[in-house]
């Protein structure tokens, strides 16, 4: 089963469906800001391009609309922000938006308010089958946070969430510079770096690594033009 892991495409998805023309995946999984403060036509009408490509799971980021989660039920993706929802036997839980940022964008959640949506879903993310998590912000202090600065920006819920409960796999995005992968005890951590700029991830999966939680085969890509 092959995934492709997109975030930040802040309403600029072509270099993403370029690749999708000549490269098909089995399944779409989008993190977030799918525009640039909207407009809420064109959030929707993203989704569903991308759900021309594959099955695709989505949920909001700080910069898309404030009704992002009632645009994501209108459109063809599967809405999992503060919702959980499957691929085969594997688990999905997901949620949106990020931890406070300086510049007061639209869908933005308190550390607090983040961990306690979270924790909903804590028994579904320790289990023993292969789970995923899905959020916009990325976990604290990993290589999914940092700012060219230097300054490590996540979400300590999120990386709280991870500690405890060990998911397979967290899915992020927020920080377009922070391109790269990251383990949190058992728990690999990816953020793909932004669509706008033609940043993706492609994980590819087998029946054994879904049954054992494996991931040995993750790829970091650049789409050029």
């Amino acid at each position: 089963m092959k995934f492709l892991v997109i975030t930040d495409i802040h309403s600029n998805p072509d270099k993403i469906y370029s690749y999708l023309d000549e490269n098909p995946v089995d399944e779409i999984l989008i993190t977030g800001d799918v525009t640039e403060f909207g407009p809420e036509e064109l959030f929707i009408d993203i989704l569903n391009k991308f759900s021309g490509y594959a099955n695709v799971h989505a949920l909001f980021g700080n910069c898309d609309p404030k009704n992002a989660g009632n645009l994501l039920d209108e459109s063809d993706a599967t809405n999992i922000h503060d919702a959980t929802s499957t691929i085969g036997d594997i688990q999905l839980v997901g949620f949106g938006g990020s931890n406070p940022t300086p510049f007061d964008t639209p869908n933005e959640y308190t550390d607090e308010q983040l961990y306690e949506n979270l924790s909903k879903y804590a028994d579904i993310l320790g289990k023993d089958n292969f789970t995923i998590l899905v959020t916009h912000a990325p976990p604290l202090d990993t290589n999914a946070d940092k700012i060219p600065a230097g300054e490590h920006v996540g979400s300590c819920a999120v990386r709280k969430i991870i500690e405890e409960t060990q998911p397979t796999l967290n899915i992020c995005g927020h920080i377009h510079e922070s391109i790269g992968k990251d383990t949190i005890g058992d728990t690999i951590v990816i953020n793909p770096g932004d669509a706008n700029s033609g940043h993706a991830c492609i994980i590819e999966l087998t029946q054994d690594d879904i049954e054992n939680k494996t991931i040995n085969n993750i790829e970091l890509i650049t789409i050029e033009e």
